[in-house]
C-alpha cells in the first residue's frame, strides 16, 4: 500500500469541471473476504471501462453487513454459539494497514480511479465500520470510522471518534463520507459542510423508500453531490442456516428472497436525481457530476456561510483521537 502523499494545492485551471462517478450496488461474498476483493475488482474494472473516475461502494462491503443477525444478544446470558459467530465475522474483517488494503490500493491504481470502499476494520479485538479512500495512484488517503453505530449494530461494532472525519481536497473535488444513519445527525452534516465537502459519499444499509428523501435533502441542504451506495442482497448471498440465520425472517425466506433491495442513487446539489434509485438488482449507477453546480447551489443557500448565524448558533467539533489507555514515560 502506497504511503499518504504530501498534500498539494489543487490546480484550478487543470482540475476537471465535470467528473464521472459510479456507485456500486452489490452484495458481499459473506465470510469470504478474498472472494469479495475479487468481486470488487471486477466491479471497479467495469466502472472504469465506462469512464468512471470515482467509484463508491456500499457500507461494510469488505467484511460484510450482518443483516438480520442478532449475535445471540440476550441481556445477562452468554451464548457460545453467538461468540463463535462473532469470531467468524472478526476473521472476515481487515486490518489498516494490511494485505487487503494493499489489494485495494492496487485496484485503485490499476484502474486509475478514486476508490471509496466500505470495510469492517479491526483494531485489536474491536470491529469498526469504516470507509477507506484511495487515489488513482494507489495512495491511501485516509479513513472515516463510523462513530455512531445504529441500534443492534452496537453489539458488534465499536464507536469511532472525531479524529476520522476527513474531507480530502482532490483534483476531482472535495471528497468525504458519512455512513448510513449518521446522515440523520444534523451536527455531523454541518461539520462536513464546514470542511467544504462537495462530493458527499453516503455508504449505507438502508434500502427503504424513506431513505430517498433523506439523501435528496442532504444534497439541497449542503449544496453537494450525494452518492448513496447500498447493497442489493438475496438470501442466498449469505451462508445457509444454521451457519447464518436472519433471525425472525428466516422461516419466511427462500434462496431468491430479497433481503436488501438497494436503492442506490446519485443526487445533484439541486436535489435532482441524476441516476437511480435502483431497487431491481445488483448493478452500477453512473452519472456525470458538473462541479460548477456546487457554486450554483450555494448562491441560494450556504449552511455554513451566508445562511449561517454564528452569533446565535455555533458548533464545536472535537477531533482528538480518544484512546482508552495512554502511556507516559518519565525518562
Amino acid at each position: 500500500m502506497a504511503s499518504v502523499p504530501t498534500p498539494t494545492v489543487k490546480d484550478e485551471a487543470a482540475a476537471p469541471t465535470t467528473i464521472r462517478a459510479t456507485v456500486v450496488q452489490a452484495a458481499t461474498v459473506f465470510y469470504d473476504t478474498p472472494a469479495t476483493l475479487d468481486k470488487a475488482e471486477r466491479l471497479v474494472a467495469e466502472a472504469a471501462s465506462n469512464g468512471a473516475q470515482l467509484v463508491v461502494f456500499p457500507e461494510a462491503f469488505i467484511g460484510g453487513y450482518p443483516r438480520g443477525s442478532n449475535f445471540g444478544a440476550t441481556i445477562g446470558h452468554f451464548n457460545a454459539t453467538a461468540a463463535e459467530q462473532f469470531r467468524k465475522y472478526y476473521d472476515s474483517a481487515i486490518n489498516i494497514p494490511g494485505p487487503e488494503m494493499d489489494r485495494l490500493a492496487s485496484i485503485a491504481e490499476n484502474y486509475k480511479v478514486y476508490l471509496v470502499m466500505g470495510v469492517i476494520e479491526r483494531e485489536g479485538y474491536t470491529l469498526y465500520c469504516s470507509v477507506v479512500f484511495f487515489d488513482p495512484q494507489g495512495c491511501y488517503l485516509g479513513k472515516r470510522r463510523k462513530f455512531m453505530p445504529s441500534t443492534a449494530e452496537r453489539i458488534v461494532w465499536g464507536f469511532g471518534d472525531g479524529s476520522t472525519t476527513p474531507v480530502f481536497d482532490t483534483p476531482i473535488g472535495k471528497l468525504g463520507a458519512v455512513i448510513c444513519w449518521e446522515n440523520k445527525m444534523p451536527l455531523l452534516r454541518t461539520a462536513m459542510y464546514a470542511k467544504g465537502i462537495e462530493i458527499y459519499c453516503a455508504p449505507n444499509a438502508d434500502d427503504r423508500e424513506v431513505w430517498q428523501p433523506t439523501v435528496r435533502h442532504i444534497a439541497i441542504e449542503g449544496g453537494v453531490f450525494v452518492l448513496s451506495a447500498c447493497q442489493f442482497c438475496l438470501r442466498r448471498d449469505f451462508p445457509a442456516p444454521p451457519e447464518y440465520s436472519l433471525a425472525e425472517w428466516e422461516n419466511e425466506l427462500q434462496p431468491d428472497s430479497v433481503v436488501s433491495a438497494g436503492g442506490s442513487v446519485i443526487v445533484a446539489p439541486s436535489g435532482e436525481v441524476l441516476a437511480g434509485p435502483n431497487f431491481e438488482g445488483e448493478g452500477l449507477i453512473t452519472a456525470d457530476l458538473d462541479l460548477k453546480d456546487v457554486a450554483r447551489a450555494k448562491f441560494s443557500f450556504d449552511a455554513v456561510g451566508h445562511y449561517s448565524r454564528p452569533d446565535i448558533l455555533n458548533l464545536i467539533v472535537n477531533e482528538r483521537a480518544m484512546k482508552p489507555v495512554s502511556f507516559t514515560s518519565h525518562k
